[in-house]
């Protein structure tokens, strides 16, 4: 069965419409520009050195998903903000060698990495991918291009680092715990774009909105009281 058509959510920041997509990611359409937080590829692989036994396949289902955004929306550029790869033992051979094939998919697709907490230790990504990497924050139109969620005087922050989570209440005692985007002020924190990548509970304010991502959608829930 064909899955219905994925159902992003519009909304307006620092004067642009923006679209929070289920993938997750970001889309600036004016500016043809896709964001995505906290990849972390390879990290399956560093817990599996460690002797963890954790499964695998997440490097190969994370590009694919890349690929099906990319051809969904044509961006002209890809923001990577953060945390591009998860370690240095995470550079193996063959994980390498998938996003190089990935890379050669995409060879007009410009690329930039925001310096994430992780890409300190798994240093940057080999020259032969053709990122430009760039400190936070990066100024992008209205935009502030940030790893860590950070206040800035002139510009909205787009921001990973915390892989937000939220939790929605049903009848009783159930609850569900999903990922989500979270907007505050003059930042939005994107969920991690990787799989294996787990979340942070973030506790709802009434300065807080968060717009929840599942089932092949994403949508804005009720103000906090």
């Amino acid at each position: 069965m064909t899955p219905p058509p994925a159902a992003a959510c519009r909304i307006e920041l620092a004067g642009e419409t923006i679209e929070l997509l289920p993938d997750p990611a970001l889309w600036w359409p004016a500016a043809g520009v896709l964001f995505v937080a906290d990849l972390h590829l390879g990290k399956a692989a560093a817990y599996r050195a460690l002797g963890q036994p954790v499964p695998g396949g997440t490097t190969q289902e994370n590009l694919a998903r890349l690929d099906r955004a990319i051809d969904l929306h044509g961006p002209r550029q890809i923001v990577f903000l953060g945390d591009f790869l998860h370690a240095a033992s995470a550079r193996t051979a063959s994980l390498l060698a998938a996003v190089h094939a990935w890379r050669e998919r995409h060879p007009a697709l410009a690329c930039m990495l925001v310096r994430g907490n992780h890409d300190s230790r798994a240093g940057d990504p080999p020259a032969a991918l053709r990122f430009e990497v760039v400190d936070e924050p990066h100024l992008i139109g209205p935009f502030a291009a940030c790893h860590h969620p950070q206040r800035h005087a002139t510009h909205a922050v787009l921001a990973g680092h915390l892989h937000p989570a939220c939790r929605l209440h049903g009848r009783g005692r159930d609850s569900l715990r999903m990922p989500c985007f979270v907007r505050e002020g003059g930042q939005l924190i994107l969920p991690a774009f990787g799989e294996f990548t787990g979340g942070w509970l973030v506790e709802p304010t009434p300065a807080r909105r968060f717009y929840a991502v599942g089932g092949n959608g994403v949508w804005a829930l009720p103000a906090s009281g």
